[in-house]
């Protein structure tokens, strides 16, 4: 019988720069060699490889490097990285490293602008791009910003109203801001037109009566948002070219314009089949917009791109046991792991998303047909297609007498923010423990334990029980109560 190994050799171009398998037939993540962790921290485990996003931020840059050399693009290229994709602080300041700069997506996000720049990582020139829709916080710590002096913090307008906060709250000499565009969504979508962002139609007239009065306000932005991604496919390049004219348009009645967010990520590896041509795909977008604005007799943009899943999806991987092997019907052979995906992996649930998946170890076994089944009594809780195929393969191994694990890979992005880190998960499946694979000054690897796997004390707290488990509910105070009947007794004493 052919060993998984043959199967993986026969069907992709294998070894690649990021995956391999040693001498002892298991299997290496950017030379890191799995079994060492996994003995060192056990199962399940989240893992960051911290060099790989300094490695795409890099790339990036050099893609519209080479882009704007081959057609003597005369604008700037700007890198932001966007937070919403991961939060933390290993994923932030490492990025912070390579002379990247933000963009937001709510309140809580000036925060962490505000703790980055206290600690020296960020500066007042620190471009921070302001995304999302706005509520009275986040309008709030966006004024703050312009009034301390962070001269490059751009709000994205997303509606007609928000420029009004800003025209009483914002009190410094020169206040730059965006608008962003209202793009039609793609054509299998619920909506035929986004809900964020502002009317093609009233761009004009947002700009001509609130910003243009009010020399002190400089409208430098327009913002292109494309949900899918940068695709080359028709509906991308017609959003582009649409939105690059209503650019030139605006650039007419604007001297101050001079500047194009392109958001809307470079798409990541989701399989060992990818054939994206990214070079080829930066060089479009270059000569097309240079293009229209020649055209239009326009000066070029600078470009800003916020890249969010590019920059830390590929940094990520999840590690599992298989604990059980189930064979349910003639067909149908599970096996179980230590975690659960709904939690840990939603996107897998909640879009279908497919990650590189891969067996840690036995690669020299023979393998078979499986499902994958995670821990909750959800019947969703499973992964049983990969993106290249409609079936999954995996080692044949002895449950009782060997060891299974199966990495999932490319999942750096968005999955603790949208499993809910730190918090309460579906049949309270604890969060596994985090480690952070770095290279020292001597290119060692070396690891760091970020987080342990969540105890049940943290669980109980939030669900308003005593951590002890003794089953009595912390005492709540009444002080909404006390201070009405207070308010009453007064009422009655003045009467």
């Amino acid at each position: 019988m052919k060993r998984y190994i043959d199967l993986i050799e026969q069907t992709f171009e294998f070894p690649t720069r990021e995956f391999g398998v040693d001498e002892n037939h298991t299997l290496l993540f950017n030379n890191v060699r799995l079994t060492d962790i996994i003995k060192e921290y056990g199962t399940p485990l989240k893992i960051s490889y911290l060099p790989k996003i300094a490695e795409h931020i890099d790339n990036a840059k050099l893609l519209f490097r080479n882009a704007m050399k081959k057609y003597n693009y005369k604008g700037n290229y700007t890198y932001c990285y966007c937070t919403k994709s991961s939060h933390f602080r290993f994923v932030i300041e490492t990025a912070l490293k390579s002379n990247v700069h933000l963009e937001t997506s709510s309140a809580f996000d000036i925060n962490i602008i505000r703790a980055l720049y206290d600690d020296g990582k960020i500066n007042k020139n620190t471009y921070v791009i302001c995304n999302g829709y706005k509520r009275p916080k986040y309008l709030e710590d966006i004024s703050a910003l312009h009034n301390d002096g962070f001269i490059n913090c751009i709000p994205i307008l997303d509606n007609l109203k928000e420029i009004d906060y800003y025209l009483e709250h914002s009190t410094a000499e020169t206040v730059s801001v965006g608008i962003r565009i209202a793009t039609d969504e793609e054509p299998n979508f619920a909506f035929y037109t986004s809900r964020l962002g502002v009317r093609y139609n009233d761009i004009n007239s947002l700009y001509l009566e609130k910003i243009k009065p009010n020399p002190r306000f400089k409208l430098k932005m327009l913002h292109f948002f494309i949900n899918a991604g940068i695709k080359d496919n028709a509906y991308y390049w017609s959003e582009l070219t649409r939105f690059m004219f209503k650019y030139c348009e605006m650039k007419k009645i604007c001297p101050d314009l001079d500047s194009i967010d392109i958001g809307g990520g470079l798409p990541i590896q989701t399989s060992l089949v990818f054939n994206y041509d990214y070079q080829a795909m930066i060089d479009e977008i270059i000569e097309n917009i240079q293009w229209i604005c020649n055209k239009n007799n326009v000066p070029v943009p600078h470009i800003f791109t916020e890249f969010g899943s590019y920059t830390v999806g590929e940094s990520g991987a999840v590690i599992y046991k298989v604990i059980d092997k189930k064979q349910q019907n003639d067909r149908e052979l599970w096996y179980m792991i230590d975690g659960s995906f709904i939690t840990q992996l939603p996107d897998s649930w909640g879009i279908g998303q497919k990650y590189i998946m891969m067996p840690v170890n036995n690669w020299d076994s023979p393998y078979e047909k499986v499902n994958l089944g995670g821990l909750t009594c959800d019947s969703a809780d499973f992964y049983n297609t990969e993106a290249h195929s409609e079936d999954l393969y995996l080692p044949i191994f002895d449950i009782e007498n060997e060891d299974q694990y199966i990495g999932f890979f490319h999942t750096g992005a968005y999955q603790e923010s949208l499993g809910g880190y730190g918090g309460i998960q579906h049949c309270l499946i604890p969060a596994p423990q985090h480690v952070l694979v770095n290279l020292d000054d001597d290119g060692n690897i070396v690891t760091e334990l970020f987080s342990p796997e969540q105890d049940s004390d943290s669980m109980l707290k939030i669900l308003g029980f005593k951590a002890n488990g003794n089953g009595e509910a912390p005492k709540t105070t009444t002080v909404k109560k006390v201070k009405k009947a207070v308010e009453e007794v007064t009422e009655e004493t003045a009467s």
